[in-house]
């Protein structure tokens, strides 16, 4: 039987958010799609969730209340969580602090595309690297 993959894509960004969720509905429209508009919300999802680990976590640098930096740290230091596959996706596109986010335990750094077609290929594109990543384990 074939997984169902799912994501958690934290941005404070409504229509971020929704780009995202048709684009990976666009992808697979299996694919299970949680949302939080925060990084503390994230994590409250994250630590709380008996039933619900996503299979990729896409997270915006920039937002309120905990960045992405601060969350993914929370991320990391968390046994449960720490070995979440983390995506950053944020405007920016500072390669100092994209080798900073990979040392801190990122796995791959984009920068926010323009429009949804840029969406789906980047999002088409991890997704088929994690699935060929499961089938190699």
């Amino acid at each position: 039987m074939k997984k169902k993959l799912s994501l958690l894509i934290v941005d404070d960004d409504p229509d971020d958010r929704a780009f995202f969720i048709e684009a990976a509905k666009e992808i697979d429209e299996n694919i299970d799609c949680m949302t939080a508009n925060d990084g503390q919300k994230a994590l409250d999802l994250l630590r709380n969730s008996l039933s619900f680990l996503p299979d990729l976590i896409f997270l915006d640098i920039r937002m309120p209340l905990l960045n992405g930096k601060k969350c993914l740290l929370e991320i990391k230091k968390d046994e449960r969580l720490k070995h979440l596959p983390v995506i950053i996706y944020t405007t920016s596109k500072v390669v100092e602090e994209s080798i900073e986010l990979k040392k801190m335990g990122a796995v791959h750094f984009i920068s926010k595309p323009a429009n949804a077609d840029e969406i789906y290929y980047l999002l088409s594109v991890m997704i088929e690297e994690y699935l060929g990543t499961l089938r190699m384990n």
